[in-house]
């Protein structure tokens, strides 16, 4: 019998991790749970996983900082980065540093296994009809200008020519719904 593959969450929510390790568990995997980037970094130093489930925005660094030294690790790999600050910048940049797939927040165990299980692209996807409204795109453009500055969100504020204390509460809040 072969080997159970090795599923690394890496999230700083403990309630979404034990309970996404105990549904993974249930299906075969061998689980191990990181609660920062960090803490990941040191697992896969002597555990190398075949999945990894990877929390965007944690305490400490974010989660893109960890993508590149997983597949450096095991080029197999297949990473789904999850958030519930989902932006199409932070979508494309996951996707540029190796991430398989890149769901939003909240998502269960099945969600997650279909998007490291789909390997093609979909051309049936469904393509909204309607434009983004006014406040997506603001979120949108504040998302791409704060990865620009590398998260720095005084720079960020400058950027924009936004005081920092209004840029901190509009990215306090959940991103709006398109």
């Amino acid at each position: 019998m072969a080997d159970p593959l090795k599923f690394l969450i890496v999230d700083d929510d403990a309630t979404f991790t034990h309970v996404l390790a105990r549904a993974i568990t249930k299906r075969g995997f061998n689980v191990k749970v990181a609660r920062s980037a960090d803490e990941a970094l040191d697992i896969i130093k002597t555990w190398l996983p075949d999945l990894v489930s990877l929390d965007l925005k944690m305490d400490g660094a974010s989660g893109l900082t960890v993508i590149q030294p997983l597949t450096a690790a095991n080029p197999a790999i297949r990473i789904v980065v999850l958030t519930a600050y989902a932006s199409i910048t932070t979508a494309v940049e996951a996707i540029k540093l190796g991430a398989t797939q890149y769901l939003p927040k909240p998502a269960n165990a099945d969600d997650i296994l279909t998007a490291l299980q789909q390997y093609d692209a979909d051309e049936e996807i469904d393509i909204s009809s309607q434009p983004m409204s006014v406040n997506r795109l603001e979120w949108e453009h504040i998302q791409k200008v704060l990865n620009e500055h590398d998260g720095n969100v005084s720079a960020t504020a400058r950027a924009l020519d936004m005081h920092r204390r209004t840029l901190q509460r509009k990215l306090a809040k959940h991103p709006v719904r398109q």
